[in-house]
C-alpha cells in the first residue's frame, strides 16, 4: 500500500510539472535606427569584396579609431561617456555585416587570476550585449577574457590600473 501511494504521488508530481504549451507572446518592438551619423561621426558601409582591408581602413579614422572602453574598479558596467563610441562601432557593424569583432575583456592585476578572468569575461559580455542591442548580429561578435594577462601599463598605481580595466575591440584581420 505504501509503495503504491509513493508511486502515485511521484506520478502526480511529474504530471504537475509539465507545461501547458500556451500561446507565445509576440516579440518586443524594435526601434528603427537608419540614420547615417552616430555621435557626429559619419558611418558608411564598406563595399569592397574583401571586407578585411577596406573595413580596417575605415575603422582607423574618426571615432572608430578609438577601440577601448574603460571600467571602474571591480565593475563591468559601461560608463555613459563610452556609449557614443559603442554606438558608432555598432552602426559600423550593422552597415558591414561581413565584418566580425572580437571583444577582449581585461582586468588589472588586483584579485586572483580566476577572479580577473571572470571579471574580464563579464566586461566583454557586457560590451557584446550592448553592441547586439544596438543592432550588431550575434554571429559578428565574440567575447573573450584575457584577465590580467595583457596589461597596458605595468606600474603598481591606480593611474596604471585604470588603463588595464578595459575592453578592447578588434575587427576582422586584427585577431
Amino acid at each position: 500500500m505504501r509503495k503504491e501511494l509513493i508511486t502515485l504521488l511521484g506520478a502526480a508530481l511529474i504530471a504537475g510539472c509539465g507545461s501547458s504549451g500556451g500561446p507565445e507572446q509576440p516579440g518586443a518592438q524594435v526601434e528603427d535606427r537608419t540614420g547615417s551619423t552616430v555621435g557626429g561621426a559619419d558611418v558608411k558601409p564598406v563595399t569592397a569584396g574583401d571586407p578585411t582591408g577596406a573595413a580596417l581602413a575605415a575603422v582607423k579614422q574618426g571615432i572608430l579609431a578609438k577601440r577601448s572602453v574603460f571600467f571602474d574598479y571591480d565593475s563591468y558596467v559601461i560608463k555613459d561617456e563610452f556609449k557614443p563610441l559603442v554606438e558608432a562601432h555598432a552602426k559600423f557593424l550593422v552597415a558591414n555585416p561581413k565584418v566580425r569583432m572580437l571583444v577582449q575583456g581585461n582586468a588589472d592585476e588586483r584579485g586572483s587570476r580566476e577572479y580577473n578572468l571572470a571579471l574580464g569575461q563579464k566586461r566583454a559580455e557586457a560590451l557584446k550585449k550592448m553592441l547586439a542591442l544596438l543592432g550588431a548580429r550575434e554571429d559578428q561578435l565574440e567575447a573573450v577574457s584575457l584577465g590580467e594577462e595583457k596589461p597596458r601599463c605595468a606600474e603598481h598605481a591606480e593611474t596604471c590600473w585604470s588603463q588595464n580595466r578595459r575592453d578592447d575591440m578588434l575587427y576582422t584581420g586584427e585577431f
